[in-house]
Order: structure tokens, then C-alpha cells, then sequence
């Protein structure tokens, strides 16, 4: 990877969009790696936490798989088939689904999460290695602001 050398300068007039959108799928792909080497995928992960009741599923209960994808919208990608990904799990014996279509975590997917959880301040550790916690602040401080000039809602 060749990493262009520009000056405070050159870089004050580089496009916003541009970079977080490189960062993103830099970070995504990266985060998908780590996580396929230990041998599940993102979304799966995104699955078991979203029906577990230790995580983000509080009140317990089993959700169907358009219920999960509207749970997810904000972070799940176009090309992510939560169908696929629940099946593979449902195969693994970490989910369970009813005749009504709600897939439930099961006690072997709950251990799956905690231990799949664990790999998580590794995954973080090595992203953030090289940035200090307060330039990691500055830097969401002035993407929060980019996102409020813009309309959006942070």
C-alpha cells in the first residue's frame, strides 16, 4: 500500500467524502477479515447479538428475519443476506426458528457470542494502534459535525 505524503495544507483541501468512504470499506473489510479467520461473519455476529437477551435484545424474544433486517438497517450492508447468514447458523445449532419464521439464540449461540464477543478489543486495539485516544475523539467530533452541516442527524 503506497500512502501519499501531503502537507497540512494539501490535506485541509481534501474531499471529506472521499476519505471517510475509503476509511469505511478499509475498516469494514478489515473488521470481515478478522472475523472470517476466526470463522463466522459479521452479520452472523450482528445476528446473534441482536436475538440475545445479554446484548441487544434485552426483553428476550425471538424476531423474523425482516424484523432483524429492520433492527440492522443503519449498519447492514446491501449485499448482506441475513437469510443465508441465519441458515448457517440455524445449521451451527446457534439459532433455532418456529413454524411462525422467529428466530430464537439458543444456548450454544449465546456461548458463540460471548466468545466470539471477546475477540472484539483485539479487533479494536489493532485499528487504533498509532492513534491516540484524544485525536480518535477530535476525529469523530469533526465527523459529527461534518454529518450536522450536512443535514444528516448524529
Amino acid at each position: 500500500m503506497t500512502t501519499l505524503q501531503l502537507s497540512d495544507a494539501e490535506l485541509a483541501g481534501q474531499p471529506a467524502a472521499y476519505w471517510t468512504g475509503v476509511a469505511y470499506e478499509s475498516l469494514i473489510a478489515f473488521i470481515r477479515a478478522r472475523h472470517a479467520e476466526l470463522g463466522f461473519t459479521q452479520p452472523q455476529f450482528w445476528l446473534l447479538r441482536n436475538l440475545s437477551s445479554n446484548d441487544l435484545l434485552p426483553e428476550g424474544g425471538g424476531m423474523t428475519v425482516p424484523e432483524l433486517r429492520q433492527a440492522m438497517s443503519s449498519y447492514l450492508r446491501a449485499a448482506d443476506d441475513l437469510e443465508a447468514e441465519a441458515e448457517a447458523l440455524l445449521e451451527r445449532g446457534w439459532l433455532t426458528r418456529t413454524e411462525e419464521g422467529r428466530l430464537w439464540i439458543t444456548e450454544a449461540g449465546e456461548d458463540a457470542r460471548v466468545s466470539l464477543k471477546q475477540h472484539a478489543p483485539a479487533i479494536r486495539a489493532r485499528i487504533h494502534e498509532g492513534i491516540d485516544d484524544a485525536d480518535y475523539v477530535t476525529t469523530l467530533k469533526v465527523l459529527r459535525q461534518l454529518i450536522l452541516n450536512t443535514g444528516g442527524s448524529a
